[in-house]
């Protein structure tokens, strides 16, 4: 349902993106890890739309990006890394205006945000302003935004963050049955315990360039890791850790 091919972003002399190509069949929950800067959520921006490829094709549940992008948006959900919300509109009519860009039907559109308020123990702050949340509450916001209109593809980029322990639980649930149901999700993020619970297979960029594509329990077997940690770090070749961690010692430490 996600196919990329040959995909490039170029900021003047810095190659942000580079010439990277991967699928993503129905089905699937496929982890996007890094390094901060290593080009992540600029793929993202790239699949939703938001930034223009400086060469390459994407296709997304069947439409070409640079075509039929109109189209393409209105079957995925997307999670940015940073909340963009209506802060001026109440929970729920954020949600009314998210269900009427995608066209849902109106009395459909109530019984979702009824239910979803619910589901994420939203009932109190329904009809307050976004601009009240805190950054646990704007990121419910964005995946209830995300969810509503039921889409055949979600990019999330850091889904999780701000998100209290209960709710990272229920979304790593709500992700597994949606791609049961056929859903392709593109899990973008650094932190390695939540991919290693939630995503079969993992991609790894790193400086703009795609270096593995392959899931986690071959990676086990090529680096003889047991961990996904321990795995990013051969395969990213992160070493002198521990001379850094004395050095930070050493700095922190400097003058007592």
């Amino acid at each position: 349902m996600i196919y990329v091919t040959h995909l490039t972003k170029k900021y003047g002399r810095t190659t942000a993106v580079d010439d990277i190509s991967f699928e993503v069949q129905q089905g699937e929950i496929v982890g996007y890890l890094g390094p901060n800067g290593a080009g992540k959520s600029t793929t993202l921006k790239m699949l939703v739309g938001l930034l223009q490829p400086t060469s390459g094709e994407i296709s997304v549940a069947g439409y070409d990006a640079a075509t039929e992008l109109l189209e393409l948006k209105q079957r995925i959900g997307y999670v940015p890394e940073e909340a963009q919300l209506y802060e001026h509109l109440t929970l729920v009519e954020h949600l009314q205006l998210m269900g009427r860009l995608y066209h849902v039907e109106e009395t459909l559109i109530a019984q979702k945000i009824t239910g979803l308020v619910r589901l994420f123990d939203m009932e109190t702050q329904a009809n307050q302003r976004i601009s009240s949340f805190s950054q646990g509450m704007r990121q419910k916001s964005l995946i209830m935004s995300a969810l509503l209109h039921n889409p055949d593809v979600l990019f999330l980029d850091e889904p999780f963050t701000n998100l209290d322990v209960t709710t990272v639980t229920l979304m790593k649930a709500v992700l597994q049955r949606l791609a049961e149901l056929g859903k392709a999700i593109l899990y973008c993020t650094h932190i390695l315990e939540v991919a290693e619970t939630l995503c079969p297979r993992i991609m790894i960029i790193n400086a703009g360039k795609l270096i593995v594509d392959a899931p986690v329990a071959e990676l086990r077997q090529q680096t003889n890791q047991t961990a996904l940690n321990e795995i990013f770090t051969q395969l990213t070749e992160t070493t002198g850790i521990d001379e850094k961690t004395e050095e930070a010692i050493r700095i922190v430490m400097e003058g007592t």
